[in-house]
């Protein structure tokens, strides 16, 4: 089992967060609730089945799937998407089919946490540290 799976992770930087929600069409009372959260993240698994959460003070979120499979989520906004998550290593690609389309990879390395969220030609960067 990899190391990453059952670790909580919480956001410690973030940067041009706030222009990949505007990208996405995020409204500024969202946006501004967005910027303000520390998230903190875990992402578990029970056979072929995975379950990612994200809790903050204001909600939790939970996605599941099977890698390679397209689910439909809804984002942090409320949009609905078509997704699909893969994984290569500690390297996890979750991308959401949308209006407009993005992306967000996930690099997992030992208590630290990478995430690349991109859309159209913005490129968001939040590392996260395990609790």
């Amino acid at each position: 089992m990899a190391a990453f799976l059952n670790k909580k992770f919480k956001l410690v930087s973030s940067e041009k967060f706030d222009e990949y929600m505007q990208e996405l069409k995020i409204g500024f009372v969202m946006r501004k609730l967005g910027n303000s959260a520390t998230p903190v993240v875990e992402l578990t698994c029970e056979g072929d089945e995975y379950t990612f959460t994200t809790t903050t003070m204001l909600k939790t979120t939970t996605i599941k799937f099977k890698l390679g499979e397209e689910f439909e989520e809804e984002r942090g906004d409320g949009a609905k998407v078509k997704s699909t998550i893969t994984m290569d290593g500690n390297k996890m690609t979750h991308v959401m089919k949308g209006d407009p389309e993005s992306t967000i990879v996930r690099e997992f390395d030992g208590d630290d946490l990478k995430a690349v969220l991109t859309v159209n030609d913005v490129v968001c960067t939040r590392i996260y540290k395990a609790e």
